[in-house]
């Protein structure tokens, strides 16, 4: 018998010119929404529930580290008060403010979340979808 897993997406990679400081600032951040690291390689962190769905690594080539125009991760969190959290704990350890926690109806009237930069300014949010499933 076969489980389906409810994501489309294997995972997505970070690239950071600040390795040990950028593992420590999702370290903190995404526990707020219950992730946690699930791998390491040298140079590469996953996070995940149970699965490793978020790299953060140095880039493969050695190249410094780029932010891509328009590119952005959103993180599900389960309710709005982990919204908070995660908005709080990632000012706290050095992002940037792009949206304060608050409902977006634009987005669908169900959809509550925040918009940070982290430490490299990939753009992340954090958003909880508040309608019974």
């Amino acid at each position: 018998m076969s489980t389906e897993i409810p994501s489309i997406m294997s995972h997505v990679s970070v690239g950071t010119d600040n390795f040990e400081k950028a593992v420590e600032f999702y370290k903190r951040v995404l526990a707020t929404i219950g992730a946690k690291v699930v791998m390491e390689h040298p140079g590469a962190v996953a996070f995940g529930k149970q699965f490793p769905e978020f790299w953060v690594q140095t880039p493969i080539d050695g190249q410094p580290a780029g932010v891509g125009n328009g590119t952005h991760f959103g993180f599900i969190a389960p309710s709005n008060d982990a919204v908070h959290a995660f908005w709080e704990v990632a000012l706290e350890m050095g992002a940037v403010p792009e949206g304060e926690p608050g409902p977006r109806p634009h987005y669908g009237e169900p959809y509550y979340g925040c918009f940070v930069r982290d430490l490299d300014g990939h753009k992340i949010e954090a958003a909880a979808w508040n309608a019974p499933l």
